[in-house]
């Protein structure tokens, strides 16, 4: 699986384009905005783009996906269910963090934990990871070892649960129990920020090393 990291809004967001180097087929996970810079890529890169794929329902990470989804005539897939209520409060969401009018829209899938994503002849495996959000998904390449994690967790750091819906408890048992089970090998790809692995945040990170778990 090859991917590009596209920051996009204010919010830096990692916006991901990923494809199967064999078949040049492509998805965009979490288009928050900025669709004209990853339509830009996409062509550049000679991809044919297939599919959304949302990781959950907050604005930074969904904000572009209609439009985009309309521009590229291509589906959009996920989050998890759960998330269905901050999808449909974009207008609200807009207001809230500074950003342009969304409107709501519906997914044309929502995913489930162990449900499978074809991005050509490449596979992503699909774990449900409440806590940030109800509904929040990570995406697995196990032929790459690479996820895509959204805000669950960041590179020494881990996903905010402040908002309505969240739980912090969720949150952890999420990340040691389904994102550690990956393999400490597995180099992810968070929301926001630098890359990092599971076994470099199963050492260092404040909020979820081994050591403090204990």
């Amino acid at each position: 699986m090859k991917y590009q990291i596209i920051p996009v809004t204010p919010f830096q967001q990692n916006c991901s384009l990923i494809w199967c180097e064999k078949t040049k087929r492509a998805a965009v996970v979490d288009p928050g905005g900025n669709i004209d810079r990853i339509q830009n890529e996409v062509t550049k890169l000679g991809l044919v783009l297939d599919k959304i794929i949302l990781t959950h329902g907050h604005i930074d990470h969904v904000g572009g996906a209609k439009a985009l989804a309309q521009a590229a005539n291509v589906p959009i897939i996920g989050p998890h269910i759960a998330d269905k209520f901050w999808i449909e409060n974009l207008p609200k969401q807009s207001q809230n963090f500074g950003f342009p009018h969304c409107d709501a829209f519906e997914p044309d899938q929502y995913l489930q934990d162990g449900d499978n994503v074809q991005v050509g002849e490449q596979s992503l495996s699909v774990l449900h990871c409440p806590g940030h959000t109800p509904g929040h998904i990570a995406l697995f390449s196990a032929q790459s070892k690479l996820a895509w994690v959204g805000d669950i967790l960041f590179r020494s750091s881990i996903g905010r649960t402040d908002f309505p819906q969240s739980n912090h408890q969720d949150l952890i048992h999420s990340i040691t129990e389904k994102l550690w089970a990956l393999g400490v090998d597995v180099e992810f790809i968070p929301g926001h920020g630098p890359i990092s692995t599971f076994g470099e945040e199963r050492e260092h990170n404040p909020f979820v090393a081994d050591q403090l778990l204990l």
